[in-house]
């Protein structure tokens, strides 16, 4: 079960720690991968008949790839808010490294920490707080963050509906 600790002596050796799962895990039916199937070979014949064997090729490769992924149960995530950044397992995100966050909490869903960062190749992060309270990762980062209103990105949100 994910767990929140804090130390705080005037904020100086404040660290949060949670664990989440890295995305929400839904169990895909039968029905799932026939979808996934049929819509795989649609497209493929498709492209064959346009002759596009690469772009065929690349839609069976794709199509076997999310539904391996699909099947597969996320990881347990560690994360640790602290002085030093954010620790997402054993990588820490600096204050600098980290553009602006921001909190969404919508009603009827979990909270999640939207963090925008500098780096080229992972510019984005989602993570959940539903083991942790929000306000008080809200209040530290806003003494070292720019707090900027954010939505959670399409990309993330379509990766979620496909189980990956």
């Amino acid at each position: 079960m994910p767990d929140a600790t804090m130390n705080s002596m005037a904020n100086r050796n404040f660290v949060m720690r949670w664990n989440a799962y890295e995305h929400e895990h839904v169990q895909r039916g039968a029905d799932w991968y026939w979808a996934l199937g049929i819509v795989t070979i649609s497209v493929a014949i498709t492209a064959i008949l346009l002759d596009d064997f690469l772009f065929a090729l690349l839609v069976i490769v794709a199509a076997f790839t999310i539904a391996l992924l699909a099947r597969t149960p996320p990881d347990m995530a560690e994360f640790e808010l602290s002085e030093r950044g954010l620790r997402i397992n054993e990588q820490l995100h600096r204050f600098d490294e980290i553009i602006s966050f921001w909190v969404e909490e919508e009603k009827g869903t979990r909270p999640l920490l939207l963090i925008d960062t500098v780096k080229f190749l992972a510019p984005n992060f989602v993570i959940p707080l539903e083991h942790v309270d929000h306000r008080l990762v809200r209040s530290f980062l806003k003494e070292h963050v720019e707090e900027v209103p954010m939505r959670e990105p399409l990309y993330h949100k379509i990766l979620e509906f496909l189980g990956l």
